[in-house]
């Protein structure tokens, strides 16, 4: 799950982490393009085993991209999705394994984060629509002319859920990519490639961590080769995404000097500390439980050395040191929150000097600033136009909270009061009346909220939209203990029905979206066409709490129990869940043992011996739908061509099974080669004047390449804004708000951790 804000805070506090990538680009004769040649050393001067793609992130850009035209079917889709994956193979070219994991069925607690972004994708579509409706009608109403809208079918971006016709189809489009590279590609000739798509459970970077600890008798070692095959060290960057390395090693250095205390009661652990610091950050944000109010992250070493011990070990959590951390954090919530509020006060500047759209401007244009003519008429210009969009920003309130009021009278939670100053005295009392309902003096409801609040199994969620306080974690260490086991996952199509809006219902068969429109379903509670948000102390509404329903399980099982029956034989397959898939060349050691499955039709499951597959170990069964040696593969894209020299082949893997029980031990493997420290005194410090430079590969003394007078006057015929690969900046348009409409600028990018205008280079 990608945590923006933690990425954008991480690198700002560790900005050593970043190095940004060396990419070669394939190059083109004669209208011929040659592509890169991965088998070569890697241009980043390091080598990499293995490479784990979290398949969300590719799909969705390459679905739906913000920078560039959107592709124009779903073929284009694919196509864009397998240069994607291309890209990222010549970036890291991976020389033993490829994992490319796909987002299944979630658990319950995720489900309800993906309900709440998927109604909010189907409210805001809605709304985009009758606001454009709207203008249009009023131009129009004006005497105005606007040519016929183009009636274009708006790809509903839900469909990237488990279940649906398009992630089958992407499954089966994946294995024809992973055939034809395997076949044509030399750069491929030897990797392993997993393949799991959306029909087996668990999220992407789940399916990824789960399967690096079940795979014990693999060590992921990276080999370093400094100065050899540095020729493509100096290409010209293109205008855009760039791509930048995180080195955990380097995250490491940091956090053991951040971590590392001295004086402790017990004996320090520097890998129990950074578990403790990971489990801390779950508090902060994440996707299965809403984050504690109060909680930063810095609190954790400040009482460490009173919990006489660590917070977790091996997956297993001391409750009674997480209690007391808790208790501490409790004792300065108040504090906490006042200088929360000082904090904003202080960025938002004095209460006379406003911001945002109010914010003082130059007048004219922001390029060409206007001399003041008459002072007192333009002030009080600006001071009319403030006022009528103050009463506009009024009116729009007041038709909102009357739009709010339900049929009975009652009002609705609405955007504007939510907010229940949680700095001022009265704060818990004030939270717990306006998010719950409930006062804060009924000990009962607060320990039920407590008690709700973790992860325990597929079914379990947690049944409230807030969280309670850190200091509201009292009593606690045999609160947890009662845990359902051996759950399982809901099958996609019950997955779609918990996760979608009304509005996406045509992914469905079609008497299981009946459940979601008809007045007379037993479950049309659980499909309000709207919703109010509670933007709780934020300032935008996609960051506030969207205020749906929670499906009750039971009642939606006995719901579908009677359209079951209805499902056609290609439905129940996509209900279905499905199994890794493991596919290699004809020369990798390996090959001659999954062909000889097939050749004797061993129906048998088999466990190879791990020296043939770089020490992987697993349990092989033959597919049901196999890619096979010296069959053709047929391109499910149709401006692709067809394999009909196929030499990959694919079967069936699960992961190694262990008993029940059985501790994953949170530590470094046997064996493992821990890289060279690269942190150096002048990293800790800043403020010395200079900007922070992330450099340029993994290799610190590489030469930067510099255009010659020839190579400026090349480029002189046209102004073009270089992205200068060695220095991380943004465009004028968006800086310094990070936010930009011209598509070859950053907009894609993580927001820096330094800016510095010196990199913007502008050539004319």
């Amino acid at each position: 799950m990608g945590v923006p804000a933690f990425f954008r805070w991480l690198s700002r506090k560790y900005p050593s982490i970043i190095v940004h990538c060396v990419e070669e680009k394939g190059k083109e004769c004669n209208g011929v393009r040659i592509p890169v040649d991965t088998t070569k050393p890697n241009p980043n001067e390091v080598e990499f085993d293995n490479l784990y793609l979290d398949m969300n992130g590719i799909i969705h850009p390459c679905t739906h991209p913000e920078d560039k035209p959107a592709p124009k079917n779903e073929d284009e889709m694919m196509v864009a999705i397998f240069e994607y994956i291309d890209r990222l193979f010549n970036i890291v070219r991976p020389r033993r394994v490829l994992y490319m994991a796909i987002d299944g069925v979630a658990p319950r607690a995720k489900m309800n984060q993906q309900r709440s972004r998927r109604f909010r994708a189907s409210k805001e579509g809605v709304e985009l629509v009758e606001e454009k409706s709207r203008v249009r009608e009023e131009v129009i109403q004006k005497g105005g002319y606007l040519p016929p809208e183009e009636i274009k079918e708006r790809f509903d971006s839900n469909c990237i859920t488990p279940g649906t016709e398009f992630m089958d189809n992407l499954a089966h489009c994946l294995r024809y990519y992973v055939a034809e590279r395997l076949t044509n590609d030399p750069g491929w000739k030897n990797i392993v490639v997993f393949l799991s798509d959306a029909s087996v459970p668990g999220e992407g970077e789940h399916k990824i961590m789960d399967f690096i600890r079940r795979q014990r008798g693999t060590c992921i070692n990276t080999q370093k080769k400094q100065g050899q095959h540095d020729e493509f060290a100096n290409t010209m960057p293109s205008a855009e995404q760039e791509f930048i390395f995180i080195r955990l090693c380097v995250l490491r250095e940091y956090l053991a000097r951040e971590l590392t205390m001295a004086s402790l009661p017990f004996p320090f652990d520097f890998e129990r500390s950074v578990d403790d610091w990971v489990f801390m950050c779950f508090f902060v944000g994440n996707d299965f439980l809403p984050h504690l109010p109060s909680l930063e992250i810095r609190d954790y070493q400040s009482e460490t050395r009173c919990l006489n011990g660590y917070l977790t070990q091996n997956g297993y959590v001391n409750l009674e040191r997480v209690e007391m951390i808790m208790q501490a954090v409790g004792v300065a919530e108040d504090n906490i929150f006042k200088k929360r509020k000082e904090d904003e006060a202080e960025q938002q500047g004095p209460a006379y000097l406003t911001t945002g759209q109010f914010a003082p401007h130059a007048l004219g244009r922001r390029d060409r600033p206007e001399a003041v003519q008459n002072a007192r008429h333009q002030a009080c210009d600006m001071r009319m136009q403030s006022n009528m969009v103050k009463l506009g920003v009024s009116i729009r309130l007041v038709l909102f909270c009357v739009k709010s009021l339900s049929t009975d009278g009652q009002f609705v939670k609405t955007l504007t009061d939510s907010c229940v100053m949680l700095w001022e005295e009265g704060w818990k009392q004030r939270y717990y009346k306006n998010k719950f309902d409930v006062d804060a003096t009924d000990e009962d409801f607060r320990r039920k909220v407590v008690q709700s609040y973790g992860c325990a199994s597929w079914k379990w969620y947690f049944p409230f939209h807030y969280a309670p306080f850190a200091s509201d974690f009292k009593d606690i260490k045999d609160m947890f203990s009662d845990f359902e086991k051996d759950t399982k996952p809901f099958k996609p199509l019950e997955q779609l029905m918990g996760v979608f809006p009304a509005a996406s219902g045509n992914f469905l068969p079609p008497t299981w979206r009946n459940l979601m429109s008809s007045p007379d379903s037993s479950i049309i509670d659980f499909y309000p066409d709207d919703f109010a948000i509670d933007l709780n102390g934020k300032k935008y509404a996609w960051q506030g709490v969207a205020l749906l329903p929670f499906v009750d399980e039971r009642r939606l099982r006995a719901a579908l129990a009677d359209v079951y029956p209805d499902l056609t034989p290609e439905e129940k397959r996509r209900n279905s869940l499905g199994s890794d898939v493991l596919f290699l060349g004809k020369s990798h050691p390996l090959f001659d043992f999954i062909h000889e499955l097939y050749r004797t039709e061993s129906n048998e499951v088999r466990n190879p011996t791990p020296s043939l597959c770089h020490g992987i170990q697993g349990r092989l069964n033959l597919d049901d739908d196999p890619i096979l040696p010296d069959n053709t593969v047929r391109s499910p894209v149709p401006m692709l061509r067809d394999i009909s020299q196929n030499t990959a082949i694919g079967v069936k893997f699960k992961d190694p099974q262990y008993p029940d029980g059985f501790v994953f031990k949170a530590v470094l493997l046997p064996g493992a080669k821990i890289p060279s420290k690269v942190l150096k005194p002048e990293d800790w410090v800043r403020g010395n004047g200079q900007s922070w430079r992330p450099q340029l590969g993994f290799n610190p003394n590489r030469q930067q390449a510099h255009l010659d007078q020839s190579g400026f006057r090349a480029l002189g015929y046209v102004h073009i804004y270089i992205f200068n690969i060695i220095n991380w900046w943004t465009c004028p348009l968006c800086y310094p708000q990070g936010v930009c409409s011209w598509p070859p600028c950053c907009r894609a990018l993580p927001v820096p951790p330094y800016r510095d205008e010196q990199d913007i280079v502008l050539l004319s």
